[in-house]
């Protein structure tokens, strides 16, 4: 079982950015693909962006060009970028794994993000 702990969120102004963390209790390098997710008040979960175990990437269309995924697996990490914030980017993002590539098994408890106009 991997435990995965967020930080780095906060409130911020519109344009302004973030780096959110997770750090892992366990080797990520083996894990299939680690996630952010987002869940905004009243709203599903959604899928923010990915990293596979071969450090391919995925961002969702609504985030393109300025939030950017990454891993350092000497330090069991990974961190999501957010640059230019926009207020419907405020939720609650959690990091997530997938070890196998069938489902996300690891969440973390999230982060608050607050993005103000």
């Amino acid at each position: 079982q991997v435990q995965l702990v967020e930080s780095g969120g906060g409130s911020v102004q519109t344009g302004g950015s973030l780096r959110l963390s997770c750090a892992a209790s366990g080797n990520i390098a083996s894990i299939d693909t680690m996630a952010w997710f987002r869940q905004a008040p009243a709203m599903q979960r959604e899928l923010v962006a990915t990293i596979s175990s071969r450090d391919s990437t995925y961002v969702a269309d609504s985030v393109k060009g300025r939030f950017t995924i990454s891993r350092d697996i000497t330090k069991n990490m990974v961190f999501l970028q957010m640059n230019n914030l926009k207020p419907e980017d405020t939720a609650v993002y959690y990091c997530a794994g997938d070890p196998n590539g069938w489902s996300y098994d690891f969440w973390g408890r999230g982060t608050q993000v607050t993005v103000s106009s």
